[in-house]
Formats: structure tokens, C-alpha cells, sequence
């Protein structure tokens, strides 16, 4: 019996696939120097400024939500596998929980507006375990080859017995070559 090989065929994607983050409205909107993990009020309730779900590598069906403080957790699942979901400024943002150059959860960072001469070109988060900081949209660091992984980002339209909700769905960056 011979097994055929088919070099150009695409492994299972499973682990690149969307998945529901919850609901545009659930999110407040970051716009302080507060840490992303603290508490805002949204919807007239209390609740942390980012999001963390674990996400597995080989289904990202599968994610599931934790609690910040519940992020070591052997329940949780590895820590590299946790994406940090949160809308700054407007914008959502879902990147890496845990920094590239620490493994210190980024929860605990503050967001910041990247500016030249007053003109904001981009955003960023400093993690405070070293002070070393990320640009959020495309991942890089302002010093040394550390890297942070940006996740693709999709605001989705969803009918709903009070009307149309919008939803944030989320992931992994695909690579391309």
C-alpha cells in the first residue's frame, strides 16, 4: 500500500479559524491611562477593560474565556495560547496576552498613542514587568527582535430578537508563503 504525498496541499486551518469574542457593546471603550485589566463602567455595570480567552492552537472553535486574575491557571490552558481582546479608542485590538520579552501578562499594561510632532501615527501597550513597549497594530517592539502577535480583527452584523447586534470575532493572523 503506498501512501501519495501531495506537496502543495493546505493543512487543517482548524486552528486559524473565527471565533466569537462577544458583543461590540459589551466592550468600554479604553480612552485613559488606566491599566487594560482595571475596571470601567459599560452598560451601567462594571467590568475589566480587555478580555483574555484561551485559545488552542490546533481549534480555535474551541476558546474559551478566563478571568484575568485566572490566567496561570492550569485550567486556563498555555499561556501562549491566550489572546487579549479590547477596544482602545474605538478600535478593537486582539493581541498576544502574555509579552513576547517577559511572558508577563499584558492585562497589567496601559495602552498609549504612538505620536510624532502631535500627530498620533499608531498605538501601542508598555508592559510594566520591564517597561518595554509594542506597537498594537503591527506587533514590534522598541528594542530588541521581540515581537508581539497581532490577531485579525472582524466586527460582524448579527440579528437578534431586540434588533441587529454587532459582534467581534477573532483570529489568528493568517501567514501567506
Amino acid at each position: 500500500m503506498s501512501f501519495l504525498i501531495n506537496a502543495f496541499s493546505q493543512p487543517s486551518r482548524a486552528g486559524n479559524a473565527w471565533f466569537c469574542a462577544g458583543v461590540v457593546a459589551s466592550y468600554p471603550d479604553i480612552e485613559d491611562d488606566a491599566r487594560l485589566g482595571e475596571q470601567r463602567l459599560c452598560q451601567g455595570k462594571y467590568s475589566p477593560g480587555c478580555r483574555i480567552f484561551h485559545v488552542p492552537r490546533e481549534d480555535s472553535s474551541k476558546a474559551a474565556e478566563i478571568a484575568i486574575d485566572e490566567w496561570k491557571d492550569a485550567d486556563a490552558g498555555n499561556a501562549k495560547d491566550q489572546v487579549m481582546v479590547f477596544k482602545y479608542k474605538g478600535k478593537f485590538v486582539a493581541v498576544n496576552h502574555e509579552c513576547p520579552h517577559s511572558s508577563y501578562p499584558l492585562s497589567n499594561g496601559m495602552p498609549f498613542d504612538i505620536e510624532d510632532f502631535g500627530i498620533t501615527l499608531s498605538s501601542g501597550i508598555t508592559c510594566p514587568k520591564h517597561e518595554w513597549s509594542f506597537d498594537m497594530h503591527t506587533g514590534m517592539s522598541d528594542r530588541g527582535s521581540y515581537k508581539l502577535q497581532v490577531w485579525e480583527v472582524q466586527i460582524r452584523l448579527r440579528a437578534a430578537e431586540s434588533g441587529a447586534e454587532e459582534e467581534v470575532w477573532i483570529r489568528r493572523k493568517q501567514r501567506i508563503g
